[in-house]
């Protein structure tokens, strides 16, 4: 028995009828790699139970205390059922990437159910018509929540289901697993009321579960200037989910690193999603005058308004350079959307000799915070991969492919060998003072394409 840290339990406490911390991981596979060309369910879920003993995630549940008067503690299932688990579905023809993010979004968007470990893996075949994946790919969404799990420094499911080589080691037999069975009620009455006496504060548990909407409110009234910098992601999120991606070349991400001296490949990749971000507001003509910031985890300015892409990746270059995170009780932009890394495999994995060929994440949204970008890198590739509500976005393809042009136009800024931009921090170190910049590369970008047509709601955040 493990009791849930205070970070875990606050995603439990963040789940409501509309929203969940649902987080879904995309594997897709060349079976053609397997023995035989052919990777059967059946194949797959004795894969998966043999794996099982690997990691105490697959088989605990949550139990609860009345009134939630202390975190939860994580219990053996006695019950534990793997075929409720590991679910096997079938996209119709064509098979093709479209129908494939819709099916996910779907999955997504449900929640799990927490009278039982809180994870589902769904086999996904009939991928026949993806582009750039071989025929006859099948995929591998493993739904998790994220108290169970943290996708951005470990993750637990990827190392455990995956080899480093095609052919896996032959499989230890399999240790016997007998349940410990969970504490009776009054047990854990006695543990929390210890808790209550060691940490008083946590009496005050089921109040601080209101507490960031109230905080929320608070600074809403006491700095109403937040607002002029709200866009349609700031509103109240719907149950309906929408995902799509978009893939690229790191070594094209680091030609575009290039244009600002000491730039990273990160400061790149959030440079991209700012220019795609900037894109698809001015094209529905919401484009807020003031610069958009954006969870990085912390606040960052993304320079969407400048017009020029080199000298915004220049200003989030000397943002990260300084990590500029937000000092204690001072108030803060409000952040449109949150840019996260999802940590992958360093090396190719295979699954039962499938080589895996493909991989990204849906993350989860709330409200107020209606826009998350996953961001994965595995197989020499970065993926972004937004993830938003239908209402919000109800044209995720047109979103994916300004994210596409922002890349290609900071990529062709790169090909024609600009002298790269230099951050004020480092002209100030050649010159002893700071100067402002000389723009080195011109955007060669035509205004975005009108956006199709599309539902949305109003996008005023709820007071």
């Amino acid at each position: 028995m493990q009791q849930l840290s205070e970070h875990a339990a606050a995603f439990l406490d963040s789940d409501n009828p509309h929203a969940n911390a649902n987080v879904s991981l995309l594997h897709i596979y060349d079976q053609s790699t397997a023995p035989q060309g052919l990777v059967r369910f059946k194949t797959i879920l004795a894969h998966i139970e043999s794996r099982l003993g690997a990691s105490p995630v697959f088989r605990r549940r949550l139990m609860r205390l009345p009134l939630g008067m202390d975190r939860p503690y994580w219990v053996d299932d006695e019950q534990f059922d793997l075929e409720y688990h590991v679910r096997h579905i079938a996209l119709p023809k064509p098979g093709d990437w479209r129908q494939f993010c819709i099916q996910a979004s779907r999955i997504h968007a449900r929640p799990l159910d927490q009278n039982r470990p809180l994870w589902e893996i769904y086999v996904v075949e009939g991928l026949d018509s993806l582009l750039e994946l071989p025929v006859g790919s099948f995929a591998l969404l493993t739904k998790i929540h994220h108290a169970a799990i943290d996708v951005e420094s470990r993750n637990e499911f990827i190392e455990v289901l995956h080899d480093a080589t095609r052919r896996p080691p032959k499989p230890e037999p399999a240790e016997p697993w007998f349940p410990e069975r969970p504490p009776g009620p009054v047990s854990l009455l006695r543990r929390a009321a210890l808790h209550c006496l060691t940490a008083p504060t946590r009496l005050l548990r089921p109040l601080r579960r209101a507490a960031p909407a109230t905080l929320a409110f608070a600074r809403d009234l006491l700095h109403p200037e937040r607002h002029l910098t709200a866009t349609r992601f700031n509103a109240v999120v719907t149950p309906h989910r929408v995902f799509d991606t978009r893939r690229f070349l790191v070594e094209e991400f680091e030609a575009i690193r290039a244009l600002v001296d000491d730039a990273g490949i990160d400061d790149a990749v959030l440079a991209v999603c700012a220019g795609g971000l900037r894109r698809y507001l001015a094209a529905h003509a919401e484009l807020p005058k003031a610069e958009l910031c954006a969870n990085v985890p912390w606040t960052i300015g993304l320079g969407t308004d400048i017009e020029d892409p080199v000298q915004r990746l220049a200003r989030i270059h000397a943002q990260t350079a300084q990590a500029q995170r937000p000092a204690p009780g001072r108030a803060q932009p409000l952040p449109c959307c949150t840019i996260t890394h999802v940590t992958a495999t360093g090396k190719t994995a295979w699954l039962h000799g499938a080589r895996m060929s493909y991989f990204s994440a849906i993350l989860p949204i709330s409200d107020g915070m209606g826009l998350v970008f996953a961001v994965t890198c595995y197989d020499g590739r970065i993926v972004v991969s937004p993830t938003s509500c239908r209402e919000l976005m109800p044209d995720p393809q047109f979103f994916t492919q300004c994210v596409r042009d922002s890349f290609q136009e900071f990529l062709a800024l790169a090909r024609a060998g600009g002298r790269p931009a230099r951050t004020a921090a480092a002209r100030a170190s050649a010159s002893g003072r700071a100067r402002p910049s000389a723009r080195t590369a011109r955007s060669a970008a035509t205004r975005p394409p009108a956006a199709p047509a599309g539902r949305r709601r109003s996008t005023a955040p709820r007071r």
